[in-house]
């Protein structure tokens, strides 16, 4: 499979960052209570990670290793702002409804961990299109559970929108327990049981710690930050002990 598409297929499936590896679970719980919102998050979150992940794909040999992580958070800060005045200035009412959690973005952790991971370790294309992966996926995921929970609490899809959908009282009685914090949970977990089980159907093995570790044998060398030194303790626990003689 070509490499750009491998990022776009690991994104969208594969690691899927909301119903694989549950990461970005602050904007996922709070601000999917519809769809609408669901997708206005997912596609600034896009953008954002695009265009750091190729900003921090040319000039990851400029970074010093030292001052690596302020040095990504200026750049995701700086295109969380462009994101923000553009969506203030021509999409008020979105910018409204998502509130606090559009500067939130800078410190989201699939942003900072396709940077540290991938973006400053790969060339520029492949790293556009592992954000652009990684962000239509969260994108999928999070209008999918925005739009469950508004149509089980609500009754509607899309509202607000020209395509706004009305469920009739007659045929469906809306639970509001959907659009308040708990049903967040319940249908995030839903989402995550569908998810493996569409996985484990078409033979997909989960997303496993790999057997590897740093070739200086560290975990600072190491380009696997999912990992967080796993893989060198299971090495290490699963190698002989050598008994000494008496």
């Amino acid at each position: 499979m070509n490499k750009c598409l491998e990022r776009l297929y690991n994104g969208l499936i594969k690691e899927n960052p909301t119903f694989v590896l549950t990461l970005g679970m602050c904007p996922t719980l709070a601000v999917t209570t519809s769809a609408f919102n669901g997708i206005g998050m997912g596609l600034s979150s896009t953008v954002v990670l695009v265009m750091s992940n190729l900003m921090i794909s040319l000039l990851r040999k400029v970074i010093p290793d030292g001052v690596r992580m302020p040095a990504y958070i200026v750049i995701v800060a700086s295109f969380v702002t462009m994101v923000q005045f553009l969506m203030q200035g021509f999409l008020p009412d979105l910018y409204a409804s998502l509130g606090i959690y559009i500067p939130l973005i800078v410190v989201n952790c699939i942003i900072l961990g396709r940077a540290e991971s991938y973006a400053s370790k790969n060339p520029a294309i492949p790293s556009v299109f592992d954000g652009l992966g990684m962000g239509l996926g969260f994108t999928v995921a999070i209008t999918i559970h925005g739009a469950v929970r508004e149509l089980l609490g609500a009754g509607t899809i899309l509202s607000g929108t020209a395509l706004a959908i009305q469920i009739p009282a007659d045929f469906y009685t809306p639970a509001s327990i959907f659009i308040l914090a708990p049903g967040a949970f319940f249908v995030l977990a839903f989402c995550i049981a569908i998810m493996n089980k569409i996985k484990a159907k078409h033979g997909m093995e989960p997303a496993k710690v790999p057997d590897y570790c740093g070739k200086d044998g560290s975990c600072a060398s190491c380009s696997n930050s999912m990992c967080a030194g796993r893989a060198a303790a299971a090495k290490a626990e699963a190698k002989p002990v050598e008994k000494k003689e008496a």
